[in-house]
C-alpha cells in the first residue's frame, strides 16, 4: 500500500525581521505562524497522515512562551495527522526547557524526536532521525543509518538536519551529510532540512525547503514536499505554501534599452498581488541621464504597491552626454559643478569615477525634486 506524507523543514518560528518596518516585520512572523495551518492542508489534499520537519521548526531554543505554545496548540489541532518533529541546530536539543515543554502543550499526535532510535511510525514503516544535540554537531550524524537494523522488507526513512556541502556563514564542515547517504543506508527516502530552497540531491534526498521565504537568496514563495513511497517507486510533488514572494530579479540596460519597458517585465501585472510580495530590483549596465530618471520615476510609482520594494543601483552607470548637464543647469555655479563631476566621473581611477558618477545622479535627482 502507498505510504504519503508530507516533508517540511526551517519553520523558524519566532523569527523577527528587525531590519523591515514594523508593520511588515509584524506580517512576515505572522506568515510563519500560519504556515502549520498551510502544511495541515497541504497533507490532507494530498491523501498524507504525517508530517515530517526535518529541523528548525523554531528559530531558538529560546522561543517566547506564545510562539511555542501556540505552535504545539496548532499541531495538536489537527489530530487528524501525526507531527514528527527534528531538533535542529537553531532548536537543538540543548534547549531542552523548550522541547519538555512543547510534548507538554502539544497533543499526543506531535512527536519530538530526541533520539537517533528508530521509530515505527506506521506498520510497516521506520523512521531514523538524526537529532542535534548542540548548533554544531561535529559529525555527519546521518552515519549511523547505515547500522541500523528495521525488520526485513520494511520502509526506511531518514530525518535529518545539515547540508550535503558548504551552506556558506555558519556552517559546520565537519558535519557534512554523505549525499549517498540513503543508498549506503538503504534508505527509501531522506528527508533532509537546513537548505532553505527546495533542492533534489538525489532521487531519494530532498531539501523541502523552507514553507514561508525569509530572504532573497530563495526566489518565490516557500513550498512543502508530497512524498508518495510506493513498492519502491517514489513521487515527489513540490506544493506551494508560502504567503510571501521574494524576488531579486536582475535588470541589465543598454543605451539602446527601453528602460520603462523593461522594467515592467520584472513588475507583477496584478496590483493586488504585489502587497504580498518583497522585490528587490538589482540593476546593472549604462543608461543615459534622462533614461535613470525614467527607471527611477517607474520604481517610485510601484514601489507603494509591494509589500517591500528597493531598486539597486550602485551597479548601474550612467553616460553624461553635454546636453544632459542642460538638464541641471544651463549656467551659472551648478552648471559649473556639473562639469567638474562629469569629468571625474569619465576619469581614470574607478573609485572617484564612482563616486563623481553618484555625486551627478544625486545632483540631477536633486534638481528634478525641487
Amino acid at each position: 500500500m502507498a505510504f504519503r506524507f508530507i516533508h517540511s523543514s526551517d519553520l523558524h518560528l519566532g523569527k523577527g525581521f528587525g531590519t523591515m518596518a514594523e508593520d511588515l516585520s509584524g506580517r512576515l512572523i505572522e506568515a510563519r505562524h500560519e504556515v502549520i495551518n498551510r502544511l495541515v492542508e497541504a497533507a490532507r489534499d494530498h491523501g498524507a497522515e504525517h508530517i515530517l520537519l526535518a529541523g528548525d521548526t523554531f528559530d531558538t531554543t529560546g522561543p517566547s512562551e506564545g510562539v511555542r505554545r501556540q505552535a504545539a496548540r496548532a499541531m495538536a489541532a489537527a489530530s487528524d495527522l501525526s507531527w514528527w518533529l527534528l531538533p535542529g541546530n537553531h532548536d537543538n536539543l540543548r534547549g531542552e526547557d523548550l522541547w519538555r515543554r512543547f510534548v507538554d502543550e502539544a497533543g499526543p499526535n506531535v512527536h519530538v524526536l530526541t533520539s537517533p532510535e528508530p521509530v515505527e511510525m506506521a506498520p510497516g514503516i521506520h523512521l531514523l532521525p538524526a537529532p542535534l544535540l548542540r548548533q554544531f554537531p561535529g559529525q555527519d550524524l546521518t552515519a549511523p543509518m547505515d547500522g541500523i537494523a528495521t525488520p526485513e522488507g520494511a520502509v526506511r526513512i531518514g530525518l535529518a538536519h545539515g547540508g550535503v556541502t558548504s551552506f556558506g556563514e555558519d556552517f559546520d564542515s565537519s558535519a557534512v551529510i554523505a549525499p549517498d547517504r540513503a543508498v549506503r543506508a538503504g534508505l527509501d527516502y531522506l528527508a533532509l532540512g537546513d537548505w532553505h530552497g527546495q533542492l533534489r540531491v538525489t532521487e531519494r534526498t530532498w531539501y523541502s525547503g523552507t514553507p514561508e521565504r525569509d530572504r532573497f537568496r530563495h526566489a518565490g514563495r516557500g513550498t512543502c514536499l508530497a512524498v508518495t513511497l510506493d513498492g519502491g517507486s517514489i513521487e515527489v510533488t513540490p506544493v506551494d505554501t508560502g504567503r510571501f514572494n521574494w524576488s531579486a530579479p536582475d535588470l541589465s540596460l543598454t543605451p539602446e534599452t527601453d528602460v520603462t519597458a523593461a522594467f515592467s517585465t520584472l513588475v507583477d501585472p496584478d496590483p493586488t498581488a504585489r502587497r504580498d510580495q518583497l522585490l528587490r530590483v538589482e540593476a546593472r549596465g549604462f543608461v543615459g541621464m534622462a533614461a535613470r530618471a525614467e527607471l527611477e520615476d517607474a520604481a517610485a510609482e510601484v514601489a507603494p504597491d509591494y509589500a517591500w520594494f528597493a531598486l539597486r543601483d550602485d551597479d548601474l552607470r550612467t553616460e553624461y552626454a553635454l546636453d544632459d548637464l542642460d538638464r541641471i543647469a544651463t549656467g551659472g555655479a551648478l552648471r559649473a559643478a556639473a562639469e567638474v563631476l562629469r569629468a571625474e566621473a569619465t576619469g581614470a581611477t574607478p573609485g572617484d569615477a564612482r563616486i563623481a558618477q553618484a555625486a551627478l545622479n544625486r545632483l540631477w535627482s536633486l534638481v528634478r525634486e525641487a
